[in-house]
């Protein structure tokens, strides 16, 4: 098994956008540590690639990535592989991380993160790349829950059983993001916390935030969409509380993508965590 002693703190994160570098270096408060998407920093040099290291000086750091496929058919990309390798051996975060789902299809990237189906088969494919990434990088992953728009007919596993399996068999850490069980809960019409109380808490090394956006569906139905452009809905603020009460202190992230505000905004959505994880500390 992989060392897991390098870990990120207990402590309110944000998702690094280039356009807030000066206040964040200015006045980084309630920030404890930022998360990166692995693939804006794979190329050679440049102002992107500076500033991340200055800011790696200062905080420590989590690498998302989005470009793996782990649950694809087809065998991992090698080359981005290596390039992934590269960044984390001179950056050398706190942790990386990536999504259960798939996004490349005969050679081309889809640009998206889809769903697959939680059979034993799957589970196999999963578990193999899982494998493979750690054994590549040299240290452990944590793997991400899905936001959910449909259930597959053929899935024998449950999603929890099935995160938790394959943090059994290779090792990895889990990371929860409790903005996704609430649209995904809400979806496929399943209670959220009931979710929650079947989840591997102690598995989880990091734990995400993030805003939705409200449709429906061709039948009227409440359609959420994960968005990551809006704060933090209210229950999922109550829903993190769930997750805190039960697991103690995890970091905890706010992940803000699209139609990105002004830096108080995003230092205001991470200071609710703070003031949430220093409730379930004290």
């Amino acid at each position: 098994m992989f060392d897991a002693t390098h870990a990120l703190p207990a402590l309110p994160g944000v998702g690094y956008k280039a356009q807030h570098f000066a206040p964040i270096m200015a006045d980084p408060a309630p920030v404890g540590w930022l998360e990166i998407h692995a693939e804006n920093y794979m190329g050679d040099g440049g102002r992107p690639l500076a500033q991340l290291r200055a800011l790696a000086e200062r905080f420590p750091l989590s690498v998302h990535g989005v470009g793996l496929s782990i649950g694809g058919p087809e065998p991992l990309d090698r080359d981005h592989l290596a390039r992934l390798k590269h960044l984390l051996g001179w950056l050398n975060p706190a942790s990386f991380s990536e999504h259960l789902a798939w996004s490349t299809h005969e050679g081309h990237f889809l640009n998206d993160l889809l769903p697959l189906p939680y059979t034993t088969d799957t589970l196999a494919r999963v578990c193999a790349h899982v494998d493979e990434v750690q054994t590549v990088l040299g240290r452990r992953m944590l793997l991400e829950n899905p936001s959910s728009y449909l259930a597959f007919a053929e899935s024998t596993w449950s999603e929890t059983d099935f995160l938790r399996e394959i943090a059994r068999r290779t090792g990895c850490g889990l990371l929860l993001d409790v903005n996704n069980v609430f649209v995904s809960a809400t979806n496929l019409a399943y209670p959220p916390r009931d979710y929650i109380a079947d989840f591997a808490l102690e598995e989880v090394g990091e734990i995400h935030l993030g805003g939705h956006d409200t449709d429906a569906d061709d039948f009227g139905a409440p359609l959420l969409i994960d968005s990551h452009g809006r704060t933090v809905a209210d229950p999922v603020w109550a829903l993190l509380d769930e997750v805190l009460d039960r697991a103690g202190p995890r970091p905890v992230l706010v992940e803000w993508d699209n139609d990105v505000p002004d830096w108080p905004v995003l230092a205001a959505e991470a200071a609710r965590a703070g003031a949430t994880l220093t409730r379930v500390a004290a």
